[in-house]
């Protein structure tokens, strides 16, 4: 039987909210345990506990873990108003509700983590724990080495600077040229943008890299499940 854990982290682990926002809940006595308002931090619950927040029951599911080959053209979200196809699409066997873990563009393919652990979700998806993403990009013409400075130190993107990136080389052509780009923050479009603001627009973008987890053995399309030991790396790094 699995151990009780305590309240909050159940809140937290099934997606409802942070853990800090659940700690909040609590306080405020918006979550019951089998139908008791409960206050205390302390509280442990295990899997036969009703657990309610604001009145709804929280699902207390096995958790899944998912790594993607998003191909492009497809939107990274579990659901979409414009009929165009999702992530989720591609798991059509797997019963949990999983969402994907950030986010690539619709037009970038690459690795995805997919879950159901909303509380590793929210804190991989946080810039403070710094997980490294590696992207393949092909831009138009060729970065100068003072440009290709300027993404090591950081350019200016929405008024904010970027952060130091590792860029390398790949290939170089007579209209274009391919790098190898590793930032540890996830803004919206940040690749595209870091690039276009030294004068090279991205035509190509692939995420190959989530941390220590790369694509080796899926092509695009496919998935697989992370193992128990990938499983704990990914917390590992979170803990460092």
């Amino acid at each position: 039987m699995k151990p009780k854990q305590r309240l909050q982290k159940v809140i937290a682990a099934a997606g409802v909210a942070s853990r800090r926002t659940a700690e909040k809940l609590i306080l405020a006595g918006k979550v019951k345990v089998n139908g008791q308002i409960v206050r205390e931090l302390g509280t442990k619950v295990g899997n036969n506990d009703a657990v309610q927040v604001n009145g709804k029951l929280v699902e207390q599911e096995k958790k899944e873990y998912y790594l993607f080959y998003k191909p492009r053209g497809v939107i990274s979200a579990v659901s979409d108003n414009h009929k165009r196809k999702v992530v989720v699409d591609y798991f059509p066997d797997v019963t949990e509700r999983i969402y994907p873990i950030g986010r690539l563009d619709y037009d970038t393919s690459g690795i995805l983590l997919l879950t159901n652990d909303g509380e590793l979700a929210n804190q991989l998806m946080h810039p403070r724990f710094k997980v490294a993403k590696t992207y393949l990009a092909k831009v138009k013409g060729v970065p100068t080495k003072e440009q290709l400075r300027q993404l090591q130190q950081g350019v200016v993107i929405d008024g904010r600077k970027t952060a130091p990136a590792k860029i390398k080389k790949v290939a170089i052509k007579r209209e274009n040229s391919l790098w190898q780009l590793t930032i540890h923050e996830g803004r919206n479009h940040q690749v595209k943008k870091m690039f276009a603001a030294i004068g090279h627009p991205v035509s190509k973008l692939k995420r190959e890299r989530y941390g220590f987890l790369d694509l080796d053995g899926l092509i695009s399309g496919q998935y697989r499940r992370l193992t128990t030991s990938e499983v704990e790396r990914l917390k590992n790094l979170i803990k460092q």
